[in-house]
């Protein structure tokens, strides 16, 4: 019988990140600090909405592209929070999460060969979205000294004549890294010289700490190349919720609906009426969450330089991503031993790329004293291999 699979994606690897999570779900008193979903519930009132949509009997289709009510109001909260400007009408679209966001905007800009510069480390998904769309990803490798920023001139030193896409992937997932609004000016530039176009993923945008985000999409000339990718399941803790959102140029957005209506129709209907009391009144919700992160974060940051696991200071997002090259260990070696001896889920720093190498993710999108613990048992785990 001949093979029935697609050899493409059967090259594919699976998520380094579920791994981890798939063997601590059965194990006894383990802590898992690998899985980057929030610890908190969705807020009521959100949940309020939801269960009212179904109580009235909102149970049927949207527009492929989404309720225009929710279209609206995400324009309206980008203006608000962002300074950014969009046409709800033909410039947003409603997607399941914001991975099909990313999967779907790349579907529809690249052609077989094209290239898109992908800095690592990453986000787990951009890599194989590129390969299944065709196109060739170019792996820039983002440096600690640099803060795990990127720079002019590693996407200048990065481009040919069949570069097409950058993936802008900050605040980032797994460092934490976040680009100011100084250090995003000077990379503008060189993406207009190139004719580069922008898939800017902001999921992480309101869980900053100190400066307040800036979306590439609001310099000059930038809106007409960029798509934001945005979502609620970070900032207003909707992960099981499944909704996202792109917004950009409506020519790319048009593309993206059309595949989006015959790959899922529509998003969920009931997550679609929560998501716009999230917008409304869910302001107050995100300030509570970044504040308990920003805790979290200086306290882990502190606990992990002390125990000698150098660790650089995540700005954005809800992980730190400590070296751990002192211990003679490569990450993947690191986070199955500690997981074996200690019972702690971390996930390797190579499942964002062979860049990740020495160094570890680890999300304090968990409460205090869950990060207390494992911190203790990790302390432990390092102290025995010295």
């Amino acid at each position: 019988m001949r093979d029935p699979l697609n050899k493409t994606i059967t090259e594919i690897k699976p998520s380094g990140i579920r791994k981890f999570f798939d063997i601590v779900h059965e194990m006894k008193d383990a802590i898992s600090l690998g899985v980057g979903e929030p610890d908190f519930e969705t807020p009521w009132h959100i949940r309020e909405e939801g269960i009212y949509s179904l109580e009235k009997g909102k149970t049927y289709y949207t527009s492929n592209s989404g309720l225009k009510e929710l279209r609206e109001e995400i324009c309206r909260y980008l203006k608000r929070r962002f300074n950014l400007t969009y046409e709800w009408s033909k410039e947003v679209i409603i997607t399941i999460g914001g991975s099909e966001a990313i999967d779907i905007a790349l579907r529809v800009m690249l052609d077989s060969g094209d290239e898109v510069l992908l800095p690592q480390p990453s986000y787990v998904s951009y890599e194989p979205c590129i390969i299944m769309a065709g196109g060739k990803p170019v792996i820039i490798e983002l440096k600690d000294e640099d803060e795990f920023k990127l720079t002019a001139d590693q996407i200048r030193n990065a481009c040919t004549e069949k570069t097409k896409v950058l993936i802008l992937p900050f605040p980032n997932n797994p460092t934490g890294s976040v680009m100011s609004r100084e250090e995003l000016a000077k990379i503008v530039d060189v993406i207009i010289e190139k004719d580069l176009f922008v898939l800017s993923d902001e999921i992480y945008a309101e869980l900053t700490y100190g400066e307040k985000h800036t979306s590439i999409a609001e310099f000059p000339g930038m809106k007409e190349r960029t798509i934001v990718i945005n979502g609620f399941s970070k900032a207003f803790a909707m992960t099981g919720w499944r909704l996202g959102y792109a917004a950009g140029p409506e020519v790319i957005i048009k593309q993206m609906t059309k595949m989006h209506q015959f790959a899922i129709m529509c998003a969920p209907t009931t997550s679609q009426y929560a998501a716009i009391e999230a917008l409304k009144h869910g302001d107050s919700d995100i300030e509570m969450m970044t504040d308990a992160y920003d805790q979290r974060r200086r306290y882990l940051i502190h606990e992990l330089r002390r125990m000698g696991l150098p660790t650089f200071e995540a700005r954005g997002a809800f992980y730190v991503f400590p070296c751990i090259k002192g211990t003679g260990m490569t990450s993947e070696e690191f986070a199955t031993k500690l997981l074996k001896e200690e019972k702690v889920a971390v996930v390797p720093g190579t499942a964002f790329g062979d860049s990740g190498e020495g160094y570890l993710r680890i999300s304090y999108a968990y409460s205090i004293e869950k990060i207390k613990e494992a911190l203790e048992r990790i302390e432990r785990f390092v102290a025995k291999h010295r």
